[in-house]
């Protein structure tokens, strides 16, 4: 079994291990020694040097003194693929900002997410501290590398796959601008799932019970949405925010959140679904607003009127519940499959008096 090694009683003896560790890790993740500057990049792609240094900014990477030898071949490759999206490919510089900041701030994210899994994983598996399970990882990681990169790439094209598909379907028979072209482009369900009680029922949870708390509710969130045909937006908090393609999609996902999440699961259930929710078990009831409109779609979000009062709606659920406004309601009328029960007016911040309908699934 490969741990870290033990931690010598000489403090400088420590140092220089990590220190040449973090060394022979950066020289493989980075694919050899750190010998360019950004002068040097800057002229190999043959752009200026303000913009060799905006591209570490907005990947949200520090950039060094300009003469400073911090970067590496695929550093200037990577420079040069970006000049390419302007120069052969013909788009926009702010594209191309816009691009790598998505990058930036998607792969950050999802490098530390994957490496604190890794460390809570070796913790359990080995019965380990925080600290030793770290150092453990640390170990491990130039080995396990090539593998999520592989499951990232692979995960990525997949991902593009699927929205290309989804636009030929949404967007190929069209010939003509819609009718409005003052409106927002995209028609989307757009729903909002909101821990019940999170607060209380999170204090007093040490670090491990929280983070195995908040787990189990986005995992469980994101398979329940997945599975019903929508996507996850984005967690905020104690919320999921989620999108479908058609009213009656966002209605299947927001109700099965509703009944499944923060109850027991019968027996036949786990058995059909292939153990897809056990990760429901103990996870905290959530509020659902659900609303069919329209949304701009941008940085990887969604905006608009709709999704600010989907948020307003789950405000004011019942745990366990769906609301919907009366125009979704319109619209899933004519579905056999929901039950939709008219409740008093209510009045909305930053949006005034609605008039909420609770969603339910029909008997049978």
């Amino acid at each position: 079994m490969n741990y870290p090694r033990p931690v010598p009683d000489d403090r400088s003896q420590d140092l220089d291990f990590l220190e040449s560790t973090v060394g022979e890790l950066d020289a493989e993740l980075l694919g050899g020694p750190r010998t360019l500057s950004a002068h040097d990049l800057a002229e190999r792609a043959g752009i200026d040097i303000d913009v060799v240094r905006g591209f570490w900014t907005t990947m949200g990477l520090p950039h060094a003194d300009p003469d400073e030898r911090v970067y590496t071949e695929r550093d200037a490759d990577a420079i040069d693929r970006a000049a390419a999206l302007v120069r052969e490919h013909g788009l926009d510089l702010r594209t191309v900002i816009t691009v790598t900041r998505a990058l930036g701030h998607t792969s950050d994210r999802l490098a530390l997410w994957q490496v604190e899994a890794l460390v809570e994983d070796m913790a359990g598996r080995y019965e380990l501290d925080d600290t030793s399970a770290r150092l453990l990882v640390l170990d491990r990681l130039a080995s396990l590398a090539p593998v999520l990169e592989a499951q990232l790439v692979h995960s990525y094209r997949r991902q593009l796959a699927a929205i290309a598909g989804r636009y030929a379907g949404e967007f190929g028979h069209l010939r003509a601008p819609g009718p409005d072209s003052s409106a927002l482009p995209l028609a989307r369900a757009v729903g909002f799932a909101d821990m019940v009680s999170f607060t209380r029922r999170t204090a007093g949870l040490g670090s491990t019970d929280l983070s195995q708390f908040v787990q189990r509710f986005e995992a469980a969130a994101r398979d329940i949405v997945s599975a019903n045909g929508g996507r996850v937006v984005k967690t905020i908090g104690d919320a999921i925010l989620f999108v479908a393609d058609s009213a009656a999609t966002g209605a299947l996902i927001a109700l099965d959140l509703a009944d499944t999440l923060g109850k027991e699961l019968d027996v036949d259930r786990e058995t059909t679904t292939g153990g897809l929710f056990e990760g429901a078990r103990g996870v905290t009831p959530v509020r659902v607003g659900l609303v069919w409109g329209r949304v701009l779609s941008r940085f990887g979000d969604v905006f608009g009127p709709d999704v600010n009062l989907a948020a307003r709606l789950t405000d004011i659920a019942d745990p366990s519940t769906v609301l919907v406004d009366a125009r979704t309601a319109e619209v899933l009328s004519a579905d056999a499959r929901f039950v939709l029960e008219p409740r008093p007016a209510r009045r909305l911040a930053g949006i005034g008096s609605v008039a909420p309908v609770r969603l339910r699934a029909a008997e049978g």
